[in-house]
């Protein structure tokens, strides 16, 4: 598991050779990351050699649930909430339902660099969203179809693995008995 930083991309080679990419963190050969994260996002990345599991994890049917920590412009009000819970239209097409709320304060994260824009004239707020699908920019995409712009994205959780632990730039191997959780919470064999 790996806490991807802002501005790196989530995969280990870069086309244009300037921009950071995994290579830059991970020295592990012959791994794969599991679905992606935006170069302008941040959080929990999975990494595996295990092709089932990459298969499982990364194909929209099995909707395995991942939470994100979403800083928004402005407060979102209970419609708007209830709007993403039900799901809403993004590129012609409605999204799955999705567990989303209001958190009361800021999650405890260490800072991003560079900073997200600061206007004191528009608050801001943190949702918590778990979804069970994973469209191209799709946390950035609802929340701006609720009128309520993503300034910044965290990956919180993909099933049980959480970030905990874990700063911008840190990975780390799963334990044997986080292997055989994840296995188990999809359906896979675990010996």
């Amino acid at each position: 598991m790996f806490y991807k930083p802002y501005d790196v991309l989530s995969q280990f080679t870069d086309s244009d050779g300037d921009r950071a990419t995994l290579k830059d963190f991970i020295p592990v050969s012959d791994v794969y990351p599991v679905g992606r994260l935006d170069r302008d996002s941040e959080g929990l990345l999975l990494l595996t050699n295990h092709g089932q599991l990459q298969h499982r994890l990364s194909t929209p049917k099995y909707g395995h649930p991942r939470t994100y920590w979403v800083q928004v412009e402005r407060i979102p009000d209970e419609a708007a909430i209830a709007q993403l819970c039900q799901g809403v239209m993004i590129q012609g097409q409605r999204t799955r339902p999705a567990q989303v709320r209001l958190l009361p304060e800021a999650p405890s994260l260490p800072p991003r660099e560079p900073p997200i824009r600061y206007r004191k004239s528009v608050p801001t707020a943190w949702l918590e969203m778990t979804l069970t699908e994973g469209r191209n920019r799709q946390v950035r995409r609802m929340t701006a179809a609720v009128a309520h712009p993503t300034l910044r994205l965290v990956r919180w959780a993909i099933g049980s693995q959480t970030l905990a632990g874990l700063t911008p730039g840190d990975w780390r191997s799963l334990t044997p008995a986080e292997v055989q959780q994840l296995l188990a919470e999809n359906a896979l064999a675990t010996n």
